[in-house]
């Protein structure tokens, strides 16, 4: 039992650490949700009171870490979300340091001028791989802040509802602790730095927050499907004393 069970944590680990750093580093970019889908840009439209849907390319792996949040949680409990919170800002926090680190290395004269499309190939790496501080801190702080009050909200759902209604503890928990995260990294990274207005940050965590909304709701059949293939995997007596034991707060590791 504890062989499987510490073989599907290591696996929901690596997916959920994974995707977490692939978002903070593809975050950089920034794509219109209208014109990938072929639609015209709704900022054109003068009743449209919002600014485009214009998204971090993160928000494209945030929900498989929101799954896999709710997963871990019902699995492993509040211990094992938390444990591997902590863990990922940790890596979060070294992968931006060991970048900028290269980025300060000087640049051997031939490669400065190697690339194909761009004139200077180390601006280029440090405007693609280059976050500020605050971009750094914003992103971390909601993290961290998003998944543990994701921990609080699931369980708490769960000792009113019980082992049934699985999207409810799952949606409702993601719902809410996404509410807190869109705006808390917006409102460190672009207000306190003085790139944004208050106003401005409002907008735009109003429209990240709607469309996580949307994802939530969509994703929810996939959170019954991987429930399905990780008690066939377990077994369901194993899986039931996992669960047990995940909402006694007693991590199986």
């Amino acid at each position: 039992m504890e062989d499987k069970g510490n073989k599907l944590f290591v696996i929901l680990a690596s997916i959920f650490l994974c995707n977490a750093l692939l978002a903070e580093f593809i975050g950089v970019k920034i794509f219109s949700l209208e014109q990938t889908l072929g639609f015209q840009s709704l900022d054109h439209l003068s009743w449209w009171k919002l600014p485009s849907f214009n998204l971090t390319a993160g928000v494209l792996l945030w929900p498989v870490v929101f799954i896999l949040t709710d997963i871990i949680n019902e699995y492993y409990g509040q211990k094992g979300i938390r444990f591997l919170s902590y863990l990922t800002v940790v890596l979060i926090i070294f992968a931006f340091l060991v970048i900028n680190l290269a980025i300060y290395l000087n640049p051997a004269d031939f490669w400065t001028s190697s690339g194909k499309y761009v004139q200077n190939m180390q601006l280029a790496y440090k405007a693609i791989f280059g976050q500020g501080a605050w971009i750094i801190a914003g992103s971390v702080i909601a993290f961290l802040i998003g998944q543990l009050l994701d921990v609080k909200v699931f369980h708490g759902i769960k000792l009113i509802t019980g082992e049934k209604k699985l999207w409810l503890r799952a949606t409702g928990s993601t719902l809410v602790s996404q509410l807190i995260d869109s705006f808390v990294v917006l409102f460190i990274a672009f207000y306190l730095s003085g790139t944004f207005t208050f106003t401005r940050v409002l907008e735009i965590g109003l429209v990240n927050y709607i469309y996580k909304f949307v994802v939530a709701i969509i994703l929810t059949p996939l959170l019954y499907i991987i429930h399905n293939l990780i008690d066939n995997y377990l077994g369901k007596n194993i899986a039931a004393e996992m669960i047990a034991k995940a909402k006694q707060n007693k991590i199986m590791l």
